[in-house]
């Protein structure tokens, strides 16, 4: 008996090694007060609606970017919650603001599947707000369907969107220096791939095929984007006090097992209640790339769990880079 329970009491003591220590990742470790400056978080609540959604959208979805504005709440920033549901970012502002204790929290809507809401969103912004330090590029689909201007839904979305809002708030960042865009990646971008002349004909990086199929691998494509626009821009604003950095936050546990069956929804919860991150924890390395001191000479980086990591080649191509930022300049900037 005593054999048993000391196999079991080692078992226990390895599981929570590994999940507290790997799985969980590591915490943001910045104490650092923002009062005064003033931050953009996209994506607190979903952004678009798609045929199919799934659950490795996690990553960077509603729990995320709200515990992400709630901690820079509590920091003292003025923050801006961009988001395309009113209601629900509208809930959501009151709860931050509850307890965070911090007033200076609004709703302005944003829906980054349209190009047109996100020249109006910029638009107001830049006519109302006289400072921009932080933009938290959080939101993120996997799905089939097209956003209202033909792109992919995960293309227009998770990259397209926030190139164009980027580039559109961009001179206001560059009055506010230091400032630092951040935009949340994910693990599975070494999976993507990014075709230009493809997506010149397409307006995607996917062929038509089975949504399920088509979902994931536009969702791996959008996220390789995200590290190269990433990468890119750091190339293009050298010197100038911007910086800014991609990330992976981890498997996240939030609300995507309201969108499964209920025999799924039985098999995956107690895998995600073991393993995956909360939201909480999964704001970390956003909160790590947007607030740790000292981290500037690494602009253009890719981080997870609050560290510096290397990505997959593609995402280190930056002949590719230049040419996914110019095919974007064509469709975002000029079209």
């Amino acid at each position: 008996m005593s054999v048993v329970l000391t196999v079991l009491a080692g078992a226990i003591t390895l599981y929570l090694i590994v999940i507290y220590n790997v799985l969980k990742g590591r915490r943001c470790t910045s104490s650092v007060n923002i009062k005064g400056k003033t931050a953009i978080v996209t994506g607190v609540t979903f952004t678009v609606n798609v045929r199919l959604l799934l659950p490795l959208c996690a990553g960077s979805n509603t729990g995320i970017g709200k515990a992400t504005a709630l901690d820079l709440a509590r920091r003292g920033a003025r923050v801006i919650l961009a988001c395309r549901h009113k209601e629900k970012a509208e809930a959501a502002v009151y709860d931050i603001r509850r307890e965070s204790g911090n007033n200076e929290v609004m709703f302005m809507q944003l829906d980054l599947g349209s190009l047109k809401s996100v020249r109006a969103f910029s638009k107001t912004f830049l006519e109302t707000e006289p400072r921009l330090d932080l933009l938290i590029n959080n939101a993120g689909v996997m799905g089939s369907g097209y956003t209202k201007d033909g792109f992919g839904v995960a293309f227009g979305v998770n990259h397209l969107g926030h190139f164009l809002l980027t580039n559109l708030l961009l001179e206001r960042l560059q009055q506010c220096t230091p400032s630092r865009v951040v935009t949340v990646s994910a693990l599975l971008h070494r999976l993507g791939a990014v075709d230009c002349s493809l997506l010149l004909s397409e307006k995607d990086l996917v062929w038509s095929q089975s949504a399920w199929l088509y979902a994931i691998r536009s969702y791996c494509n959008s996220k390789l984007c995200n590290v190269l626009f990433t990468r890119e821009l750091a190339n293009r604003l050298g010197g100038t006090g911007v910086t800014c950095y991609s990330l992976h936050p981890g498997v996240v546990y939030t609300e995507f097992l309201r969108n499964m069956h209920a025999w799924q929804r039985f098999f995956l919860l107690p895998v995600a209640k073991l393993f995956f991150l909360d939201t909480e924890a999964g704001c970390q390395t956003t909160l790590h790339c947007a607030l740790e001191v000292g981290i500037e000479p690494l602009s253009g980086r890719y981080f997870s769990s609050c560290r510096p990591q290397q990505v997959g080649s593609q995402g280190r191509d930056d002949s590719l880079a230049n040419k996914l930022w110019e095919v974007s300049e064509s469709f975002g900037l000029t079209g």
